[in-house]
């Protein structure tokens, strides 16, 4: 059996999308309009990830706005002017603040799901957002007549039905989206706010059967969008011991922009849980080199000395495009990367003997 590789997420948008996307925007183009270009754009993604070899397939998020947002796009108890996470270039990513209870998923990620698997039979893969990431949308002030106790109650069980009707749709695996993970530590260096993170994710993750679990996982890195991060600065050792501690079945660990990978996979072999997998970064979707199949072997052959080959996995660093507006990387570098990933995973598998 070959060592299991998966993508991230996101893609880049097709330029045809990307100037549907600003139409949109301005009124010039109707929602039904624009729901047409993104389901081509599906389409084609799925269709290039197949025609690459890609064993596990994901829409490349085309219809999401972000991969944090979905949910919550188009609810009107939100405020733009909620928590603000600053990037290494110096732009910045605004979240929104909740004004009202109860707290509700206006869309569910299962709504992609279905949609990506009418265009192929092959596995395909969901990303959703972590509850810890939507944590951050309840106002530090508080809301009148709606406890944060309550808002967090609210959330637990919009995000374990998030995740089960992923399942249920038929999702080869599921996959948190966990960025905040890193970016906590830089928030409150004593850990403080990472444990509460990890403690409301494991309160959902908990509601799963082992079976169930098998099937979900954690992504995490340090924020990718335009290039840039928001947290690389941060020690992973800070991180990475808690992160494996949540009761997922999968963890998909950005490594290829890492510094010192050896003391990273270091760290993951001193923790790593019998019959959990970790899913290794093996390409960087911020280093606009395209990566060679032969330097995704090698990273996979360095990761098998701290990993056992029968819980090791590849995937990318992270998403190509997590924000719609994203266009840092093209569409093409994306899908040359991806296909070095397969074929290098496929190289390490057979030097293996796996």
């Amino acid at each position: 059996m070959d060592i299991p590789t998966e993508p991230i997420g996101s893609i880049p948008r097709p330029p045809a999308l990307l100037a549907a996307l600003t139409d949109h925007a301005a009124g010039r183009i109707s929602d039904a309009e624009l729901a047409a270009r993104q389901a081509g754009a599906v389409a084609d993604t799925i269709t290039r990830l197949e025609q690459l070899g890609c064993p596990v397939l994901v829409d490349g998020e085309q219809s999401k706005p972000s991969f944090v947002t979905y949910p919550i796009a188009g609810l009107d108890d939100l405020s733009p002017d909620g928590a603000v996470i600053p990037f290494a270039d110096g732009h910045t990513r605004q979240l929104p603040h909740l004004t009202s209870g109860p707290f509700r998923y206006r869309v569910h990620a299962a709504e992609y799901l279905k949609e990506a698997r009418r265009h192929t039979r092959l596995p395909v893969k969901q990303a959703v957002i972590a509850p810890s990431a939507l944590s951050l949308l309840y106002p530090a002030a508080g809301i009148a007549g709606y406890p944060r106790k309550v808002f967090l109650d609210d959330l637990i069980a919009e995000a374990e039905a998030d995740i089960r009707g992923c399942l249920d749709a038929g999702a080869h695996a599921v996959q948190l989206d966990f960025t905040e993970g890193r970016l906590s530590l830089k928030l409150d260096p004593s850990g403080g706010l990472l444990e509460d993170f990890i403690t409301l994710n494991n309160q959902v993750l908990e509601r799963f059967s082992t079976a169930e679990r098998a099937r979900i996982g954690v992504h995490t890195c340090p924020g990718g969008d335009q290039d840039s991060t928001h947290s690389a600065d941060v020690d992973y050792g800070g991180l990475l011991p808690q992160l494996l501690r949540l009761q997922a079945g999968n963890f998909y660990i950005q490594l290829a922009g890492e510094p010192d990978p050896a003391r990273v996979l270091e760290i993951i072999g001193a923790h790593l849980r019998p019959g959990t997998r970790v899913f290794i970064g093996v390409t960087d979707p911020i280093d606009p080199e395209v990566e060679t199949p032969e330097q995704v072997r090698d990273r996979v052959l360095r990761a098998a000395r701290h990993i056992p080959v029968e819980q090791l996995g590849t995937c990318d660093d992270c998403g190509f495009s997590p924000f719609a507006d994203d266009t840092s990387t093209s569409r093409e570098v994306a899908f040359a990367k991806i296909a070095a990933r397969i074929r290098g995973t496929a190289l390490a598998s057979e030097a293996l003997g796996v």
